[in-house]
């Protein structure tokens, strides 16, 4: 146990060894020199890329560089403490010089500056001793442009019982710009479009433009500079569907959709349109919505015709050639009544007001089910008259009345009117006993 205890004490106690060293290295690395400066030390880095800034203002200017006679690359030695320079790669040196100034053509000279991706070697922690060159030779060309025509080879086909229209380009023609012995070859520029085997809906993508000469042969692109560096090509791929005719239905009380018995004649079309397009779409809607009021005040057993516009998806096209549908509807049981009811009331009775109905009952057209309209009675059905627009008023008036139904489904036809007398003075209120006024309890 003893020995244990002595060889884990000498492996700490040896780790704490080299670690002590490395501080005294790196404090020697960083203060042997003279007085106490850190201790330098150079590095030489060859080849190592030039950067030439604000090309694009060039060209604005009718002026390109030329890789003939130019200077891409750079020789530099640099200097600095051990630790950093033995720690700096090529990678994170950028050396760039800028071309914003120049107007003109021919050989001509500019400075280039040396910094550093890391910002632990800058601020002149890492400094240029020397360099290949002191100033950078660039040699400048005037830009020489044309414009040529783009096709598009298409690649692939388009899946059975579909068929495909017309390739479209976003560009049927660019400016090439560059030196005239580059330019002068080109005689067109094409894009390549690759749809697939079986295609079954518009293909649109970006491509890359390639030069050929007059004899079709494919030349080199570097040198070469476009007004775009793209060109979106969209092969429309056209489908033909049966797409069914609906109609959307407005419900309301005794006339319901799942009452209703209808069809629509013809029952489908043929539409032929953009693949991408009818992708999904199953059915063609006429429109407006049908309303089931307007049948159900009729409480006719024939069917009721209404004539519809047919209008196709945007960009489809009417393969039947039928234009105009009908929709022919009927309820599968409807039946109407007339009921008599004494139940009627008034709400919002101004104050300081009094009021007097004189009209006792009130015959109501209902429609609906055989079953529903045939269960009510004048119990079940309610009139309402609002005196909420009368508070000036007095006098005998004929107010709109509201008729509502408590039981079954059912709708009411017709509009309502209830007659009523207007006084001022408030109603007294009834000696103990006595039931109060017909029609107070609802006010």
């Amino acid at each position: 146990m003893e020995n244990e205890k002595t060889g884990s004490r000498r492996v700490v106690y040896l780790l704490l060894a080299v670690l002590a060293a490395a501080g005294i290295w790196l404090y020697a690395d960083l203060t042997s020199g003279p007085n106490g400066t850190p201790q330098t030390k150079t590095r030489e880095f060859l080849d190592i890329p030039i950067e030439y800034l604000y090309e694009s203002t060039l060209m604005d200017r009718g002026l390109m560089l030329v890789e003939e006679g130019t200077d891409f690359t750079i020789d530099l030695k640099l200097k600095g403490t051990r630790w950093l320079i033995c720690n700096l790669d090529r990678s994170q040196i950028r050396v760039t010089a800028s071309l914003f100034d120049i107007t003109s053509a021919g050989e001509q000279r500019v400075n280039y500056s040396v910094n550093f991706t890391d910002s632990k070697f800058g601020n002149n922690a890492i400094q240029r001793e020397s360099a290949s060159f002191g100033m950078a030779t660039v040699n400048i060309s005037e830009l020489y442009s044309r414009t040529i025509d783009v096709s598009c080879e298409l690649v692939g086909n388009v899946a059975e019982s579909y068929s495909a229209g017309q390739v479209e380009l976003s560009h049927t023609e660019v400016e090439v710009r560059g030196l005239r012995e580059d330019i002068d070859p080109i005689s067109y520029a094409k894009v390549t479009l690759d749809i697939g085997g079986s295609a079954v809906e518009t293909v649109s993508k970006d491509l890359e433009l390639q030069y050929f000469d007059r004899n079709g042969q494919l030349l080199d692109k570097s040198g070469i500079y476009s007004s775009v560096e793209n060109v979106r090509a969209t092969l429309p791929v056209f489908v033909t569907k049966e797409l069914r005719l609906v109609v959307d239905f407005i419900d309301a009380p005794g006339c319901r959709a799942r009452n209703a018995e209808y069809f629509i004649e013809p029952q489908t079309i043929a539409v032929s349109g953009d693949a991408t397009r009818l992708k999904d779409v199953e059915t063609l809607k006429l429109g407006p919505a049908y309303d089931l009021r307007e049948l159900g005040t009729t409480a006719s057993e024939n069917y009721t015709t209404t004539n519809y516009p047919i209008i196709l998806p945007e960009g489809c096209t009417n393969v039947s050639g039928v234009t105009r549908a009908a929709l022919r509807i009927r309820f599968k049981d409807m039946t109407s009544a007339v009921i008599s009811t004494e139940n009627i009331s008034w709400l919002n009775l101004p104050e300081g007001k009094r009021v007097e109905l004189l009209t006792d009952s009130l015959v109501v057209k209902v429609f609906g089910t055989e079953a529903d309209v045939s269960a009510l009675t004048g119990e079940d059905i309610a009139v309402t008259v609002d005196l909420d627009d009368y508070s000036a008023a007095s006098g005998t008036y004929t107010i709109p009345a509201e008729v509502t139904v408590s039981k079954g489904d059912v709708g009411i036809s017709g509009l309502y009117q209830i007659q009523a007398t207007i006084r001022e003075g408030a109603e007294e209120p009834p000696a103990e006993g006595e039931p109060p006024p017909e029609g107070e309890s609802a006010g």
